[in-house]
């Protein structure tokens, strides 16, 4: 059974920090992306922050703010958010993807855990 559990999130003043997680189960993580996305109020899901094959990649409105990490022994990823601003504001989601050349794709995505940048 998989599983992408969150945490971390919470209510955090602007110019603050949090450290969202991800623990996963139930697939080999460390054969997966694994992405952070975001949904504000009224807006689509944007992709925030990947991770795969040693590479990390960025949206440009959280680069140099965002860091991306993951634990592969602890089957764990990780998202480092400092200097957040109130349009950081959504609840984010980890997301586990795959895609075999067959076509064949697994994907795979967390209940999501809020946060809110508000002073």
């Amino acid at each position: 059974q998989v599983q992408l559990v969150e945490s971390g999130g919470g209510l955090v003043q602007p110019g603050g920090s949090l450290r969202l997680s991800c623990a996963a189960s139930g697939f080999t993580f460390s054969n997966f992306a694994m992405n952070w996305y975001r949904q504000a109020p009224g807006k689509e899901r944007e992709l925030v922050a990947t991770s795969a094959g040693g590479i990390s990649n960025y949206a440009g409105s959280v680069k140099g703010r965002f860091t991306i990490s993951r634990d592969n022994a602890k089957n764990t990823v990780y998202l480092q958010m400092n200097s957040l601003k109130p349009e950081d504001t959504a609840v984010y989601y980890c997301n586990a993807y795959r895609r075999f050349a067959a076509g064949r794709e697994y994907d795979y995505w967390g209940q999501g855990t809020q946060v809110t940048v508000s002073s």
